[in-house]
């Protein structure tokens, strides 16, 4: 497990260059992923961003992305297997628009600076340390930092071309993708096609800072807003704390009492903790953080996300 430490006490820097990247210009392209998405696009300036769910008419999650708002255009930063998915699904609803979409995922690299003395290290390195969450800001040319983290960890995402990686990160430890799972487990950060997909209703996520109440209509909005003024939802995903030193695998059944209330989403083995760190979806009932569950014998504590 190359790097942890690294993140969990100083600085490291990993590789997020397959992440679907795509450039949304022209005059309705706020308009656009405004009406598609959760949160509130079109009250973005150049220099901020934001974190947004997109749903199908049912309310259910096809993608989540991180929105920045550049001069002209807006950067769509999302999970590598939502990039095609995304990329339709906003070229479908183009009709008499003025929006073009580029895709940018293999031209633009991806990386990302992150640990407890990450502001640290990219002073050192000459970089802007933008300091509020989605703010970014260039890098010389062709960089640029973005306010945003992976693992939970205090961080920041650079996009630049791929033969200056090396120099953003010289003098940096480099953590592995067991290292960077472990620590984003430790922080309950979920992550879009393993632990929240097309199956799963916007609310049973628990990503309520990608949902903007206000903001009027959107698809999917209906299903969401109902389930807001009802009050009611049969699962929610929850963090763990499983005491054993194998991770279950996806599906692993959590119970209480005897009775299945639920299953595990993801998983990963904390040094740190010296236990097993996960998510995973519980019956309402049983969500509450401090709640006990059994996940294959062992006790788990339910923490929140």
């Amino acid at each position: 497990m190359e790097g942890y430490d690294a993140l969990r006490r100083g600085t490291a820097w990993f590789d997020l260059s397959s992440r679907g990247k795509i450039h949304a210009s022209g005059e309705d392209r706020a308009r656009l992923l405004h009406a598609l998405s959760t949160n509130h696009v079109q009250e973005l300036v150049p220099g901020t961003g934001c974190y947004a769910l997109f749903l199908n008419a049912q309310g259910r999650i096809l993608a989540d992305a991180n929105l920045l708002c550049l001069a002209g255009r807006i950067l769509i930063d999302t999970e590598p297997e939502s990039r095609g998915r995304i990329f339709q699904h906003l070229d479908h609803y183009i009709i008499a628009d003025d929006v073009t979409l580029e895709d940018s995922s293999e031209s633009l690299a991806c990386m990302a600076i992150e640990g407890p003395e990450a502001a640290g290290a990219l002073t050192s390195l000459g970089a802007p340390v933008p300091d509020t969450p989605f703010s970014h800001a260039p890098w010389g040319d062709r960089r640029l930092i973005v306010r945003l983290s992976h693992t939970g960890a205090p961080g920041w995402r650079i996009f630049l071309p791929q033969d200056e990686v090396a120099d953003a990160s010289r003098g940096l430890e480099i953590a592995d993708a067991e290292a960077v799972r472990a620590v984003r487990l430790e922080h309950a950060k979920p992550r879009c096609g393993e632990d929240f997909s097309e199956a799963t209703i916007a609310q049973e996520a628990q990503q309520m800072h990608a949902i903007h109440f206000s903001k009027g209509c959107y698809l999917g909005q209906e299903i969401v807003e109902r389930i807001r003024s009802r009050g009611h939802l049969n699962k929610l995903l929850v963090s763990l704390r499983i005491e054993a030193t194998a991770p279950p695998p996806p599906g692993s059944k959590l119970s209480a009492g005897g009775v299945e209330i639920g299953e595990v989403t993801s998983s990963a083995f904390s040094p740190g903790l010296g236990k097993v760190v996960a998510l995973g979806y519980v019956r309402a009932a049983h969500a509450a953080p401090g709640s006990t569950v059994t996940c294959d014998g062992n006790e788990s504590r339910v923490g929140p996300l």
